[in-house]
């Protein structure tokens, strides 16, 4: 990964459901110098603000095809805390919090610790809708993922 060190992928994700639970969209977007990747979808289903903000940084680290030194930008403290913060102490714990409950959401922190593995990530939080360009893109890919479900809800509603 020495060769990345001073040209890591940077990385804005975001995710959200309206109503909170029920069919939501996660959006991320992946930079290194002048090369852009966008990628967003969504669950028709019922799921939670927390699963998509989770579900974005799995999915943009899964779509980096080899090893990278990764800045990663969420506007989720859920995330960030819980990556940086809990998930050792979690995993150590047989997935149980502290007050000995089960880990919400348990499939996508195992998800994303094991998407963090493959590569050198450092999180970072950004206030979200502050103005930081690819984090507003990241909302408006989110969004667009949500309003796909939502969309594919009704169709299958309908059918």
């Amino acid at each position: 990964m020495s060769e990345s060190l001073d040209d890591p992928v940077v990385i804005h994700t975001d995710g959200g459901c309206r109503p909170n639970p029920g069919p939501g969209g996660w959006g991320a977007v992946l930079r290194q110098r002048h090369h852009v990747r966008e990628l967003f979808g969504g669950e028709a289903g019922q799921t939670s603000n927390n699963r998509m903000e989770l579900t974005a940084p799995i999915m943009a680290l899964e779509a980096l095809t080899r090893p990278v030194v990764v800045h990663l930008y969420t506007d989720s403290t859920y995330v960030r805390n819980g990556i940086t913060k809990w998930v050792h102490g979690w995993a150590r714990n047989g997935w149980l919090t502290a007050a000995k409950q089960p880990v919400k959401n348990v499939d996508l922190w195992q998800r994303l610790q094991a998407a963090c593995a493959r590569h050198e990530v450092e999180w970072f939080w950004v206030k979200g809708h502050s103005g930081v360009t690819d984090n507003e893109l990241a909302d408006v890919l989110a969004t667009r993922g949500m309003q796909e479900a939502i969309d594919a809800a009704a169709l299958t509603a309908r059918v």
